[in-house]
This record gives structure tokens, sequence and C-alpha cells, in this order.
């Protein structure tokens, strides 16, 4: 007996908004002061924001603990600082991982003094509790993501990706207008998140535009047709039980 995908919708303009001046952040799920019971996680991803910091604002120093945070520019940079010594400008075209772990603090600020920041916030929930603290960061080459899928987080660090504690693999792809990919989970039990970065794409039989989500559950290979050159990030991760 075939188990019937399920799917979760998270059109763009649905999602919850805040705008502290410095500060505009768009959430896919509950943040913050952004309830809503029926968008609390998609299995073990829990927080999506679309962040954007003016010029030389950012967050100042504040704690963590347990939770997988992935950090994914889309322009702009960020300055890093954290408890562990790391002090770092991530910006376009690398990717950062912290396991917060038995605790950690960190800072961040737009490191540019004229253009804005514009990057996606991503939280994970962890394997493992209470593990001592790790932070990654990595440079991929845009090229090896043209029309194809270039894994940038996994839980071991394969194929020069960033590592995280949780059994979760984060890849994307910028895919030009017409050409069709076909995307195959690591893990059969895994759900898997479509968030469009760019474009406009057709995920199976469900149409997504900029900035549009879509989870599926209980469907190992799922057809991507982009209707114009679209750039996308795909988060398999672990199902709650």
């Amino acid at each position: 007996m075939t188990t019937k995908p399920k799917k979760t919708v998270h059109k763009a303009n649905t999602r919850g908004e805040a705008n502290h001046g410095w500060l505009k952040s768009q959430h896919t799920f509950s943040f913050a002061s952004y309830y809503n019971p029926e968008r609390m996680s998609f299995g073990t991803l829990r927080v999506i924001n679309d962040d954007i910091i003016a010029p030389t604002m950012g967050f100042g120093t504040h704690p963590h603990q347990n939770m997988e945070i992935i950090s994914v520019p889309i322009s702009g940079s960020l300055r890093h600082k954290d408890t562990m010594g790391n002090e770092y400008v991530i910006k376009k075209g690398e990717i950062q991982t912290m396991s917060a772990g038995s605790g950690i603090a960190h800072s961040e600020y737009n490191a540019s003094d004229n253009e804005d920041a514009n990057f996606l916030q991503i939280w994970v929930l962890p394997k493992k509790m209470n593990i001592t603290p790790q932070y990654s960061q990595k440079l991929f080459s845009t090229k090896e993501r043209e029309n194809d899928f270039q894994l940038v987080v996994s839980p071991d660090g394969r194929k020069g990706s960033a590592q995280i504690n949780q059994d979760a693999f984060f890849s994307l792809a910028t895919i030009d207008t017409g050409k069709e990919l076909n995307y195959s989970k690591y893990k059969s039990d895994n759900g898997v998140y479509f968030f469009v970065i760019d474009g406009s794409l057709q995920v199976g039989e469900d149409n997504l535009n900029k900035r549009d989500g879509l989870g599926i559950e209980n469907q190992d290979n799922l057809k991507i047709t982009a209707n114009e050159k679209s750039e996308i990030l795909i988060m398999e991760v672990p199902l709650l039980s």
C-alpha cells in the first residue's frame, strides 16, 4: 500500500512579519512575537527567518543552547563573533553553521556601512543534546549548483559540506528556465522542505514563487521544473514522531 504524500504549503505573503527599523524579518514559522499554532515547525526544521539588516546594525551578543543554526547569505555580508573565539565575515556563496549544544553566545552585524544584508537564519532541532559547541563556515562554488543539487549542509561533512548535529541535508540549486531536476532523499524517512530564494518553480504539482515554501512527507523522489531561472534551497530533515 502506497502512503499518500503529505504536503504543507507556505506562501511568501502568509509569513509572519517584524519591522524593528534596523531589522526587517519575515518568519515562515512561529518566532518571537509571531505565533501561529499551525506553523510551529516542519519536523525538526524549527525556524526560517528571512532577515534584512540595515548597514552597520545587527544582533548584539546573545545566547543559544541545544539548537543547530544555519546562516545562508543572500546579499551583503555579516560580521560574526562568538564565545568560542570565532570572528569572521560571511557573504553570499558561504554557509555558516553553529551547533549551540551546551551553550554559546554570539553577535551578528551587517559588515557594510552602505548596503543592506539579507540572509536566511535557519534553526534545526539537534540530534544529541548538550554537545560541545561547534562552528563551521564554508565557501562553495556557485558553478557547481548550476542545474544540479549542491550539498551544503550534512551530518558528517560529506562532499565538503558544513556539518551539523542532526541527520539533515541542505542543498542549493540554480535552475535555468525549462530545466527539470529530480531530487532523491538521502534518508527515506526524512521530510523535504523546499524554499524558493528567487524565481518560479514547479515542485511536483505545486507552483512556487519567490520566498514560497513547500514541505513534503512520504515521497522519496521529487521533480522540480523551473518556470524561469530560479534559485532554491532544499532542506531535508528528520520528522518528529
